[in-house]
């Protein structure tokens, strides 16, 4: 799995004309699935973004219970190595990704942050006020 992870000051997901995800100060992770993720895989990825010490004077979501907007992004897995067009073959197919994803949220969630999500398969329209701006690339 990979993880964008950005600052926010505040952030949000619209799926037609509806705000499905809203955030203030936290974190917007994009979140993207290969075919090896698994349970123990997103299980990581959450522990890292709950402990990810990229907040102010060094602070996690763990340490001042920051929100998190977390939102499925399959480009993350894109290869550009070749011509003008992105394979996406790295990329899991949607029934392998969306449980990851959940899952990945799931465990956020027990591990006590206020998480916001996306819409998975849906035409989403992402806003973010970025802090910083600061961003880390987290693989699993």
């Amino acid at each position: 799995m990979r993880a964008l992870v950005q600052t926010v000051s505040r952030a949000s997901v619209t799926v037609d004309d509806e705000v499905v995800g809203k955030i203030g100060e936290g974190l917007l992770v994009l979140v993207g699935v290969t075919h090896t993720d698994t349970a123990s895989t997103a299980a990581t990825l959450a522990r890292k973004v709950h402990e990810l010490r990229i907040l102010d004077d060094e602070q996690s979501v763990a340490t001042t219970g920051a929100e998190v907007l977390v939102v499925s992004q399959f480009t993350l897995y894109a290869d550009t190595r070749k011509g003008r067009r992105p394979s996406w073959s790295a990329a899991a197919p949607p029934e392998i990704a969306e449980p990851l994803v959940s899952a990945l949220v799931d465990e956020l969630r027990a591990r006590g942050a206020q998480v916001a999500t996306g819409r998975f398969r849906a035409h989403m329209l992402v806003e973010s006020v970025n802090v910083g701006p600061r961003t880390v690339l987290l693989e699993c």
